[in-house]
């Protein structure tokens, strides 16, 4: 995490005003409900460009501000920080374009589909002196805090592995998931969940990655992509499938980790479509095949809502967490290598 922000916004508003970039379904189903609850937020403006729905989706959140384009909401002097929930493609030029129009952003995850463009909204983010955030809504959990403090205490000793899995089946065709010049694929959308939550674990990013991939004949994306990691003497490995595991509302997903004198496994670690109970079981040297010595238990939250607010109060110069986005850029260069190994069918050196 970089130190808190130098220019840190301070007006006599006592909260952040939002405007959203197009009326999608996440947005309009998980993160403009958390901007509307959030005490530091406020919901102020939208943009779509299918007029009815527009009007409809302002008029059900009580949206004061209505766009007809993304253009018109940049401009909008009102607004504090955009959200953009934009197809994968679209990521890194609205993101670009809100910087320069002076807006800090908060963009959905993959934060672009290519590491170079990640380096290009770093300069703009220096260069205009706004904070800028992939939308992981994951990291702002409390179980992740909960995770850190477990590792730190030397419960588990030294970590040694991580392994990690996410699946759903996504058939839709219309489905992003499933469009391959749009960053579609089991990779780009869940593999960026795993990796940032590998790389958070272990606090850098891989030395060198293999990856094997099958992909839809149809599609062309990958459906099913595992992978191995290895960090140095320490390793991690990953699978993930758009076309494996549960059609329920959620992804499946677990998250362990294994360390020199125990383990850890999460059994809800990623994105809650819904709040959640979840858990963290712990086994230390004491522990017996998969049996944990100790569960810690978590009621269920709104982490759209926790990463909104968390998002808002650092921008009104609270000292609350916050994430580069070289974090997103390490990411993708791991992706990269990825899609690369599995062409090239060999290990890939990463920079």
């Amino acid at each position: 995490m970089r130190p808190l922000l130098q220019n840190a916004h301070r007006h006599m508003n006592t909260t952040i005003r939002w405007g959203v970039l197009g009326a999608a379904a996440i947005a309009i189903g998980r993160t403009m409900p958390a901007i509307r609850q959030a005490p530091s937020a406020t919901l102020l403006a939208l943009a779509s460009r299918d007029a009815a729905k527009g009007r409809q989706v302002a008029a059900e959140f009580g949206i004061a501000h209505l766009h007809a384009s993304y253009e018109a909401l940049l401009a909008d002097p009102e607004v504090d920080a955009v959200y953009v929930p934009l197809p994968n493609q679209l990521h890194f030029e609205w993101s670009m374009r809100a910087l320069q129009a002076g807006k800090h952003v908060l963009c959905e995850k993959p934060l672009c589909i290519s590491a170079e463009q990640i380096a290009q909204l770093c300069a703009e983010r220096d260069r205009s002196g706004k904070h800028i955030e992939e939308g992981f809504a994951f990291r702002n959990h409390p179980q992740w805090a909960q995770l850190a403090q477990i590792m730190a205490s030397g419960t588990i000793g030294e970590v040694r592995a991580v392994h990690c899995t996410l699946a759903k089946q996504f058939l839709d065709p219309a489905d992003v998931r499933n469009q391959l010049q749009a960053g579609g694929g089991a990779l780009y959308d869940m593999g960026s969940y795993a990796i940032s939550a590998c790389n958070m674990v272990f606090q850098c990013q891989p030395r060198r990655v293999v990856a094997a991939m099958d992909r839809d004949p149809v599609f062309g994306t990958d459906r099913l992509t595992s992978a191995l990691l290895d960090y140095g003497e320490r390793h991690a490995t990953l699978t993930v499938g758009t076309q494996s595991g549960s059609n329920a509302w959620g992804t499946h997903q677990q998250f362990e980790v294994l360390g020199s004198q125990g383990w850890l496994r999460m059994n809800f670690a990623f994105a809650h479509a819904r709040p959640s109970h979840c858990q963290i079981e712990v086994g230390d040297s004491s522990s017996v095949g998969a049996f944990p010595t100790a569960t810690y238990a978590f009621e269920p939250v709104n982490h759209y809502l926790l990463q909104v607010e968390r998002f808002s109060q650092l921008l009104l110069g609270h000292p609350v967490a916050h994430w580069p986005i070289e974090d997103a850029q390490r990411t993708l260069q791991t992706i990269e290598a990825l899609f690369t190994s599995a062409r090239q069918d060999q290990w890939q050196t990463l920079p």
